[in-house]
């Protein structure tokens, strides 16, 4: 996605509150997304989109291909040769991650692990990519522990390090990273994991990110949590069989799944930043002033 023509930066609507503006309860979410026009939502791209249909339901998965593109044609490839369809959530860590991948390679039952078929068995990591300026970009103005600078790019929280001329996207509540053993090239995203709890953002720029959950993540951070170290399920009976997995595009049209994604870049979306920094009402009597990347969650909703 490149950038557009919307005239809006965030730092129009970080000026100082006035008494008529501490005065007036902060918009909600609700509210402000009530509010939004028709094209500050965007369409994913229906090659970058995938449907994981579990027992509960379907958890959709936007892909990052302009970030990992190597990862993202693997996993598309794994997908489209049905490669996901019967494997299982292996794992659920409190706090932290739920992964899917093949049974057979964390039992080390190397005899009955399912071939990779036409997907490449290891790839050279892309834990950063270069910072491009074609890429929309949405900073936030608050700092970062993790990095020189946050913001969004493409609908994803994104890091910067302009000293070095790279970026990457953070490990925040909701983002699909691949697994990996100890070899940075050992991920090729057979195994894949979502963060579910505390964003453990020393992740960062240590492996790769495929993209995020845009719906269906109580799918996946409800899960029974496994109590064998690292979350894993010693009774493989409470393992949650992956249905099937497809990439909208090889869906019929009819079928694909209907959902919108509020632009990043997008004059609502500031908005629900500086509410959520300056959040003032009955209740919050006391604004923070500030707010943290993974503090925010790109809404998504069903489209009409």
């Amino acid at each position: 996605m490149r950038r557009t023509l919307l005239a809006f930066t965030l730092a129009s609507l970080f000026t100082l509150p006035t008494l008529a503006d501490e005065a007036r309860p902060t918009p909600t979410a609700k509210e402000l997304l009530a509010q939004s026009r028709p094209q500050e939502w965007r369409t994913p791209d229906p090659k970058n989109l995938l449907d994981m249909k579990l027992p509960g339901g379907h958890v959709l998965i936007e892909l990052a291909p302009d970030f990992t593109p190597l990862h993202a044609a693997n996993i598309r490839t794994l997908v489209h040769e049905h490669y996901f369809d019967g494997l299982a959530v292996v794992r659920v860590q409190d706090n932290f991650v739920t992964q899917w991948d093949d049974p057979a390679a964390d039992d080390e039952d190397k005899a009955h692990t399912r071939p990779l078929g036409s997907a490449k068995p290891t790839l050279p990591p892309e834990f950063t990519r270069a910072i491009d300026p074609k890429l929309e970009w949405t900073p936030l103005p608050d700092g970062d522990v993790y990095a020189p600078a946050v913001g969004f790019s493409e609908g994803f929280p994104v890091a910067r390090d302009p000293a070095t001329g790279r970026e990457w996207i953070a490990h925040c509540y909701g983002t699909v990273g691949v697994a990996r053993d100890v070899g940075p090239e050992t991920g090729n995203g057979s195994a894949l994991y979502a963060i579910i709890g505390q964003a453990p953002r020393a992740l960062d720029r240590n492996l790769a990110v495929a993209g995020r959950v845009l719906d269906g993540m109580e799918l996946l951070s409800a899960l029974p949590r496994g109590p064998a170290p690292m979350g894993f399920y010693e009774d493989k009976s409470r393992r949650v069989t992956i249905e099937s997995v497809r990439l909208a595009a090889d869906m019929p049209k009819a079928e694909r799944p209907r959902i919108e994604v509020l632009r990043t870049d997008s004059p609502t979306f500031g908005k629900l930043v500086e509410a959520r920094r300056n959040r003032r009402d009955a209740f919050y009597a006391v604004p923070a002033g500030k707010v943290d990347l993974c503090s925010i969650a790109v809404p998504s909703r069903k489209a009409k």
